[in-house]
C-alpha cells in the first residue's frame, strides 16, 4: 500500500496527459510518503459516462482516491495529501483556467484485518537495497 486510483472524465483524454499525471503522483508517493516502493500503485480509470454538476457538456473532473494501510500518523497523511494535491494541481494547471473542472482527493485507511495481499515485488526491491 498505497494504492492511488485516478478516475477522470473521458473529455480530458485530449486535454491532459494522464500518463504523466500517474508518474508525477507516483513520484510524490515514493518521495514524500512513508511508503515502501514495492507497495506503491498508481492507476487511472477513464469514466466514459458521467453526470457532473449542472450537466454542462464541458464539465470535467479528476478524482484521486488514495487507499493506505494502517499505521500512519495524521500528520503523515496530511503531508502526503497536501503534496498530492499540489502536484496534481501543477500537472493539471491548464484545466483550472476553465470554469468546468473539478479536482478532488480522498485518503482512506484500510482495516488490516480485512485486507489480503500477496506481493513478490517487495522481496525483489528489498534485495537490491533500493527504495526509489
Amino acid at each position: 500500500m498505497p494504492h492511488l486510483s485516478i478516475e477522470y472524465s473521458a473529455s480530458l483524454a485530449d486535454k491532459a496527459d494522464i500518463g504523466a499525471l500517474c508518474h508525477a503522483l507516483h513520484n510524490v508517493l515514493i518521495n514524500v510518503g512513508p511508503f515502501e516502493q514495492g507497495g506503491v500503485r498508481v492507476r487511472a480509470f477513464r469514466a466514459d459516462h458521467h453526470a457532473v454538476a449542472d450537466l454542462h457538456s464541458e464539465n470535467a473532473f479528476v478524482d484521486l482516491s488514495l487507499r493506505i494501510g494502517q499505521g500512519r500518523s495524521p500528520e503523515e497523511k496530511k503531508l502526503v495529501g497536501d503534496a498530492l494535491m499540489v502536484r496534481a494541481q501543477t500537472e493539471l494547471a491548464p484545466l483550472f483556467e476553465t470554469e468546468h473542472f473539478a479536482l478532488s482527493l480522498e485518503i482512506r485507511e484500510i482495516d488490516a484485518d480485512l485486507s489480503w495481499k500477496r506481493n513478490t515485488i517487495h522481496e525483489r526491491i528489498r534485495a537490491t537495497g533500493s527504495n526509489a
